[in-house]
This record gives C-alpha cells, sequence and structure tokens, in this order.
C-alpha cells in the first residue's frame, strides 16, 4: 500500500508560521510592549521607583503569561491574535496613562465599572493628551503594513493556485496530525511555565522581603506597582475584586470584629462633645458646601496685586479657619470627599464607596441629622448618575437630590452651569424648605480643565500665568470664590445667615503638577516635600450664627473630621456612632490630633509621614514639620501603625458593612 509522504507545499496560499516563526513573532510582540511599558513610566515620573532589571524580567513573563496561548492556534490565527493582544494592551498602557495624570494612580475594576464616567471627562481628557504619546501606537503602521501584505500575499497565491487539490500533495496523516498537536500543546505549556515563573517568583520574593505584607495591607497602588509590574498589577486588582466582591458575603472572624469594635470604644472621647459646646447650636440649618478642586495654597494670597479669594478671605475674619486640613480622598475623588465628610470613613484603596457599596448601611450625617427633625437636601447641577450619586443618596437618608434637571440653565458654564447661578438657585429651594434643613451642595465650576469662558468682569488679572492651565485655575477658583460671596449675601439679606452654620471645605487637589507656579503664589520656593503636603491640603471654613470661635486653627484635621464637629454643635452626641473622625471642637478631650491620608501618609501636627512605595515602614520618610528637614524616621513608628490600623478598620467596615453588626446589642 502506497504510503502519502508529507511535504511543506511551499505554493500553498496563505502564511502558516511555525514554532519557530511563531516564537519570533512573540519576542518581537514583547520587545514592542516592553518599550511602550518603559515609556509609560518614563512619563509617571515616579519618586523612588526605577524600573530595574528585576522590573523588566517581571514585565516580560507577565507578557509571556499573557500569550502562552497562541501557540495553540492554527498557523494562521496566531499573527491576528498577537496583533489584537498588542491593540488591547496598548490601550490599556494608554489609558492608565491619562487616568495617571488626572488621578495619580491607575485604572482598577472598580473604576472600569463606572466607566460610565469617562464620557463626562472627554473635557479633561482631551486636557491631558500629549503628542508624544503617539510613540506608544507606533508599531501599529507595522502591524497594519504587515497584516496588508499578508492579505496581497495570500490572494496573489490563491489566483497562482486555482484548482488547487488537497488530495494532490498529500494529506497528513493522524499521527502526525497528533504529534503537531502535542508539540503545540507543549510550546504553550513552556511559554506559561517561563512566563509565570519569571513574574511569580521575583514578586513573591519582594513580597517576603523587602516589600513584606504589601499585598495584604495595599494602600497605594503605585507601591503595588512597584513590585508587579504594570499587567501583574492588574492581574492582582482584579483577583483582590473578585475576592472582595465574595468576601462581603462572609462572616468576619469573631475575635476580628472585637478588636474592630473595641477600637470605636476606645476612640469614642474624641467623638463625643463637650459640656461647652454640645447642642449650643441646636436647631441651626446646616449648609455646607464642597468646592470642586479647590486647595488651600491660595486662600489669602494675591496675584498680580488683586486677592484670589476676596470673599473667603472675608468670611475668615468672623469664622472657624483650618489651615492645616487635608483632603483624605482615594481613586473616588469627589465621592471620597463626600463620603469622608458625610460618612467619616476612610475611602477605599479602589474605586470609590459609593460606586462598589451603595447598598451598605451607614451613620451618615443626612440621616442622624433627619433623627433630629431635619430635613435633609443634596445639591448637585450635574447628571444625577454620576458617581452613582443618586442611588447613594438615598441609601444616606437625603429626602431629595436636586440635579441637573432642577435647574434652568441660565449661565452655561464648564461643566454645566456656572456655580453663580447654581449657588442662587439653590438657596431659592433652601428657602421653600422647612426649617431647620440640612443642604449639602457640590460645586463644580473649578473642574479640570479649568477653561472656562469668562466674561471680562469675572476674570482675574493673573499676569505672568494668563494663557496658562495654572492660570485658567486661579481664574477658575477666583469666580467660585464670587459665586461664594453673592450667597452670603443673599443669605444675610433673606435672614438665613443668623440661624445658619456655614461649612465651606475643598474636596481635593487640582490635578496639575506646577510646584514652580505654586511658589509664586506662596512667594517662597517649594521643595519636593513642601509640594507634596500642599496637594494634601484644601480649605475648612465653619461660620457659627453668632459668630463665635472665629480664628484660625493651625493643628492638623480632615474630611472625616467634619461630621463629628458638626454633630456636637447640633446637639447628637458623634460617640455613639462607629466614625473615624475626632471632633475637631473636643479640646483635651479629643486626643492628639493624626489625620490619615489613603496613601498612608500622615500627620500629627509635629511630624509628617511619607511612605514609601515599597510599603515597608522604615524605608518612608519622616519630616520635623518645625524644621521642614527630614527627621528619624523612628519618630513615626507609633502613628504608622495606628494609621495602618486605621485604613484596615475602614476597609473591613466598608468591605463587610459592618455598621449593623457594630452597633447590635450582644
Amino acid at each position: 500500500m502506497r504510503r502519502f509522504q508529507f511535504h511543506r507545499d511551499t505554493t500553498r496560499p496563505g502564511f502558516r508560521p511555525g514554532l519557530l516563526v511563531t516564537s519570533g513573532l512573540l519576542i518581537l510582540f514583547a520587545l514592542s510592549m516592553l518599550i511602550k511599558l518603559k515609556l509609560l513610566h518614563d512619563n509617571l515620573q515616579l519618586p523612588y521607583i526605577d524600573m530595574d532589571a528585576t522590573d523588566t524580567l517581571i514585565a516580560a513573563g507577565s507578557l509571556l503569561a499573557l500569550s502562552f496561548w497562541v501557540f495553540w492556534l492554527p498557523p494562521r490565527g496566531r499573527f491576528p491574535a498577537l496583533a489584537a493582544l498588542d491593540v488591547l494592551l496598548t490601550v490599556l498602557i494608554f489609558a492608565d496613562l491619562v487616568y495617571f495624570r488626572y488621578f495619580g494612580d491607575f485604572l482598577t475594576v472598580p473604576v472600569l465599572l463606572q466607566a460610565g464616567q469617562v464620557e463626562s471627562l472627554g473635557g479633561s481628557i482631551a486636557e491631558l493628551l500629549r503628542l508624544k504619546d503617539l510613540w506608544l501606537f507606533a508599531d501599529w503602521l507595522l502591524l497594519l503594513g504587515f497584516a496588508l501584505w499578508l492579505r496581497t500575499r495570500r490572494r496573489g497565491r490563491q489566483a497562482a493556485n486555482a484548482g488547487y487539490s488537497q488530495a494532490g500533495t498529500g494529506a497528513l496523516s493522524d499521527s502526525g496530525r497528533g504529534r503537531r498537536l502535542i508539540v503545540r500543546f507543549a510550546a504553550g505549556l513552556l511559554a506559561l511555565a517561563i512566563g509565570f515563573s519569571a513574574a511569580f517568583f521575583p514578586i513573591r520574593h519582594a513580597s517576603q522581603t523587602w516589600a513584606k505584607n504589601l499585598l495584604e495591607n495595599n494602600w497605594w497602588n503605585m507601591s503595588m506597582y512597584n513590585v508587579t509590574g504594570l499587567f501583574a498589577f492588574h492581574a492582582i486588582d482584579a483577583y483582590q475584586y473578585a475576592r472582595t466582591a465574595i468576601g462581603k458575603g462572609q462572616e468576619l472572624p469573631p475575635e476580628r470584629l472585637d478588636e474592630i469594635r473595641a477600637w470605636f470604644d476606645e476612640t469614642r472621647a474624641s467623638r463625643s462633645g463637650t459640656a461647652q459646646l454640645l447642642g449650643r447650636y441646636k436647631g441651626s440649618n446646616v449648609v455646607m458646601i464642597q468646592g470642586e478642586a479647590f486647595m488651600n495654597f491660595f486662600v489669602g494670597k494675591k496675584v498680580n496685586g488683586q486677592p484670589i479669594t476676596p470673599n473667603l478671605d472675608a468670611l475668615r475674619a468672623d469664622s472657624l479657619y483650618f489651615s492645616n486640613f487635608y483632603h483624605q480622598t482615594g481613586q473616588g475623588r469627589t465621592s471620597d470627599a463626600d463620603l469622608g465628610a458625610n460618612v467619616s470613613l476612610h475611602p477605599l484603596p479602589s474605586g470609590s464607596v459609593f460606586i462598589r457599596y451603595a447598598d451598605n448601611a451607614f451613620d451618615t450625617l443626612p440621616s442622624v441629622l433627619k433623627e433630629l427633625g431635619y430635613a435633609t437636601n443634596v445639591y448637585h447641577a450635574y447628571d444625577g448618575s454620576f458617581w452613582n450619586r443618586t442611588r447613594m443618596y438615598k441609601q444616606m437618608g437625603y429626602d431629595r437630590f436636586y440635579t441637573e434637571k432642577d435647574y434652568e440653565i441660565d449661565e452655561p458654564l464648564g461643566w454645566s452651569i456656572g456655580d453663580r447661578s447654581f449657588l442662587d438657585q439653590s438657596l431659592g429651594f433652601m428657602e421653600k424648605t422647612r426649617q431647620p434643613f440640612y443642604s449639602f451642595l457640590i460645586t463644580l465650576s473649578s473642574h479640570h480643565p479649568y477653561n472656562l469662558a469668562l466674561t471680562d468682569d469675572q476674570k482675574l488679572d493673573v499676569g505672568e500665568f494668563g494663557g496658562t492651565t495654572f492660570g485658567d485655575y486661579l481664574q477658575a477658583v477666583h469666580y467660585v470664590d464670587s459665586a461664594l460671596g453673592d450667597m452670603v449675601a443673599r443669605m444675610k439679606k433673606d435672614g438665613l445667615w443668623e440661624n445658619t452654620i456655614f461649612v465651606f471645605y475643598g474636596d481635593h487637589d487640582y490635578s496639575l503638577d506646577e510646584r514652580e507656579a505654586a511658589g509664586k503664589i506662596m512667594g517662597r520656593e517649594l521643595s519636593d516635600f513642601d509640594y507634596d503636603q500642599l496637594m494634601a491640603q484644601v480649605p475648612l471654613l465653619i461660620h457659627l450664627p453668632d459668630g463665635a470661635l472665629a480664628g484660625t486653627r493651625e493643628e492638623p484635621a480632615g474630611q472625616l473630621d467634619i461630621m463629628p464637629t458638626l454633630l456636637d454643635l447640633l446637639g447628637a452626641d458623634a460617640g455613639d456612632y462607629k466614625l473615624m473622625g475626632r471632633n475637631l471642637l473636643g479640646g483635651d478631650s479629643s486626643g492628639k490630633p493624626l489625620v490619615v491620608l489613603r496613601s498612608g501618609a500622615f500627620t500629627d501636627g509635629e511630624i509628617y509621614y511619607e511612605p514609601s512605595a515599597d510599603g515597608v515602614f522604615e524605608n518612608g520618610i519622616c519630616y520635623d514639620l518645625k524644621t521642614r528637614q527630614k527627621t528619624d524616621v523612628e519618630r513615626a513608628r507609633t502613628g504608622y501603625e495606628e494609621a495602618v490600623k486605621r485604613l484596615a478598620i475602614s476597609d473591613d467596615v466598608i468591605a463587610r458593612d459592618l455598621i449593623p453588626k457594630l452597633e447590635a446589642k450582644p
């Protein structure tokens, strides 16, 4: 019986890469992606984080682990598969880069789940793009050219081999086909084993040595990235999100629940009211305004001889003003500031509580005031679905959420109507609301990219900053300050001012790298530490109905402290609730101040500790706030341990929906 001998038919149409050719394509793919990762890393400009040989090994291993399966595809499908993977990973790198420029962080699964918000960020995203970003897509031209060449080659050979017959060239025997499948399968497994080992073992070694416990106690995604590289970071993030979603329904070990309950009991005095102030302003209205990207460094300052915030400066004369007030936001940004002020819990290390845990039970400022007989409303002239606000605000206990649908768009400016019209219309709604009321307002005009179309009479002469994004930012906050002034004037005219606690604070930093420009406003050159601290600080102003307690306070405070402070003034004991802030007016009973940021940085008024990218305490930097110089890191040991504890407790309270369990009677 004649046996057909299999041979490669070089005249057969199509491009059919063997294992060697596939390996070559894989190497080219990996090299291309490594170059893109290097471009990303160079753009991040992260201090203390260098991309060394180990990082390159982890990145190469991650790429191999992501692409091993191309060996298992039919020959003609391997190049298209690698090309598609190249496109997907390039888009991920680019998205991470743009997201980092605004948020100082990478995309995570929770952020992707709120991806509908990206559409609304169109103007900001355009502002964040750079011409040099096109280098990330340079290899797409090569991919396109190679694909067109393959298509032309295939068509040419199909025409030349019309009438081609499989039987005429010999068929591959079943045993030969089986051997080829085994070889392909083995090649894919080998690639997976090599890639996984190259990525996993360096990460495991780091997590057990210089980055010990980082994966369990991550407080900053850049620390994770420093250990894992970009692709492994996203894989771990997806795993941790899935584990969190599953873990929410699981019972917390009783000893951990007891530990958390004990912490709230031990810190009760720091939240509770004082005999002198408890209920002193009971029955007063509360108007609290959260200022978009409204920072502290320009308050009380001038540019080109003109005050930047003249109305806020005037209000400070008879109000409480905290000059060392910190925003405590994470990836949730504006929604995290809202959470801190109205729920007094830390934000999550990944994503927004408003998105991920809107169905949780929380102790909230509106719900507590509602029990005291307050009408509770929230005002924001934008899409109610943004940050999942409609759902979250219902859970928080607000009577009504006024969205853009409730406002007349009579001053189109920036993202929506200008804050002047927004605050004026909101005040009109309040005057029709029964008293006492709690009104929470979120401004929008000073949102990135800050390029408001202001009229000449609204503009601030920013001098040398004209035509720059920093100058646009100063214009935007000056406009917001003017809108605040108009609102206060109307409240005084209409008789609301004398019976209202008025609160204004900033939500987060301005997402700009403008150290030199900020230094000019402050009148001194800023060090790296100066600017890091500046970026973490926003204003907090509290005006009481009788103008009492006026003055500037320099002790550190944070957004989580707002709720317990207001509850004291209004007659509710914040010690009865599971809050993580302290009463800023509690005197000695409030204990030594400690403001903990989501990054793991903290301050107690004497020192400021910045964690290292590897998460090891000893590798962090401790600054003496009097000398503004580095000091012995051991001075931060106690504060560091407490900061880690607080972040972990807050994360457990949120992720496990613990408030009902903690407040349940034994």
